[in-house]
């Protein structure tokens, strides 16, 4: 069984027990989230939403927080004396999913 789920402008396959990280949603750890936009369901038969699933939610718990490894942008125009470097950290929420009704 597995569901298509839209979350921070994304779309997420999830099965029960996934792992999956979100963008920061500031929520403590432990606690529950419930995602009602739900796009497909499959249990032994497909069901799509035209655009969400009448009634069908997915939950899932919060593990943690935290913050993705550095990705460095550079930016160099040769022979005009212009470079740029950046460093970018996303923020993230990792989400156990545990149930999908």
């Amino acid at each position: 069984m597995y569901a298509i789920i839209k979350a921070s402008g994304q779309q997420f396959k999830v099965k029960e027990g996934d792992i999956i990280c979100f963008d920061y949603m500031g929520l403590e750890p432990k606690s529950e989230v419930e995602f009602k936009e739900v796009l497909a369901i499959n249990d032994g038969e497909l069901k799509v939403g035209a655009p969400f699933v009448e009634g069908a939610v997915v939950k899932g718990e919060v593990i943690n927080e935290g913050r993705d490894k550095k990705v460095i942008i550079f930016k160099k125009r040769r022979r005009k004396d212009s470079k740029v470097k950046r460093g970018f950290r996303r923020d993230f929420t990792r989400v156990r999913i545990t149930k999908i009704a």
